[in-house]
């Protein structure tokens, strides 16, 4: 068994990087050996605080160190570009959501992963909450019932007026593409493949050129339904933020607190103690890093992120027609409908 950490590259020195930065300072299975930022102050200010190099460009820092593995954390319209070229050159790839800002550029990096042999996975952060993996246990347990309704609210006041994730040619689209991505992903983790999409935008509060506010209606293959609401311009000061109701009860899963309670009792039953960002992402990088060992599956497969990827592309599809719209299928489904 490999005893050496697995070296790392880190693509992108902004706000997300940060939240690496600490996962890193405490896993005993990753190291930090390199930071490329196109800022060189950036760049050099994160290295210097996690003993690393820094680099202005990724090219220089591939060619100058030899990494195992890299997370890009750089603006979606980067991603398959950036994420191409270090698969080629057979780097483990770990980019941050959306995984690209369409199914197209999704499906070719995975194509070139496969081709190269090495991992390619999206990065969704509320996958590796403790909390959300054992309320998917209790759900799949069958303790609530046959399940009837999802629920999620990422919704936050937010001003976006001078952040690249309101500029569409850099981002992709708005709170859909943003928040959106996370959402779908964590109501297939739970319900499976999603079938179909409906979308209607709120108000814009921020003057943007992209959408601030949205609910989305999903359906997963069996029929399940699923509303979410996202929002840069609101906060629904709710304590959860996901809820799924079964025909013998609820589960929640909270900031601060997860409970659920079976429909014949009055009493939840308290099984988690909420979000703790240092851990989701300590967890996604110990995942990721065992599996590039080969020690452990990895919890986020392409196939997830093309997935991911589909569906919001199918929600903006529905938003721009106003009607329930298909999600093309991922996966063996991908294959049958080819």
């Amino acid at each position: 068994m490999a005893t050496e950490p697995v070296k790392f590259g880190l693509v992108g020195a902004g706000g997300i990087a940060q939240a690496y930065a600490q996962a890193f300072a405490q896993s005993a299975i990753a190291q930090l050996v390199g930071v490329a930022d196109l800022r060189p102050e950036a760049a050099a200010a994160m290295a210097e605080s996690l003993g690393c190099q820094s680099f202005t460009d990724h090219e220089a820092m591939a060619e100058a160190l030899e990494l195992d593995a890299v997370i890009i954390c750089t603006p979606p319209v980067t991603h398959r570009a950036i994420g191409t070229y270090f698969l080629e050159r057979q780097v483990h790839v770990l980019c941050e959501k959306p995984l690209s800002i369409s199914s197209e550029d999704a499906r070719a990096m995975r194509a070139v992963a496969e081709e190269a042999g090495v991992i390619l996975t999206m990065a969704s952060k509320f996958r590796y909450v403790e909390d959300v993996i054992k309320a998917k246990s209790i759900v799949e347990s069958g303790l609530l019932g046959d399940i009837v309704l999802f629920e999620n609210a990422f919704t936050a006041r937010v001003d976006m007026t001078q952040r690249w994730n309101s500029d569409p040619a850099i981002s992709g689209g708005g709170v859909l593409i943003d928040n959106g991505t996370h959402s779908l992903d964590i109501m297939r983790y739970f319900l499976g493949p999603l079938a179909e999409v409906q979308v209607v935008e709120g108000k814009r509060i921020q003057g943007l050129m992209v959408e601030d506010t949205v609910r989305i209606f999903a359906k997963n293959q069996s029929g399940i339904i699923g509303n979410i609401d996202l929002s840069w311009s609101i906060n629904k000061e709710l304590d959860y933020y996901i809820r799924i109701y079964g025909s013998q009860g609820t589960i929640s899963v909270g900031w601060k607190e997860s409970k659920y309670r079976q429909a014949a009792s009055s009493e939840w039953i308290v099984f988690g103690q909420g979000y703790s960002k240092v851990q989701a992402f300590g967890s996604q990088i110990e995942n990721f890093s065992r599996a590039i060992r080969g020690e452990e599956a990895l919890l986020i497969t392409a196939d997830d992120g093309v997935a991911s990827v589909a569906a919001v592309e199918a929600a903006y599809r529905a938003l721009y027609q106003s009607r329930w719209t298909a999600i093309a299928p991922v996966g063996v489904a991908e294959l049958a409908a080819a």
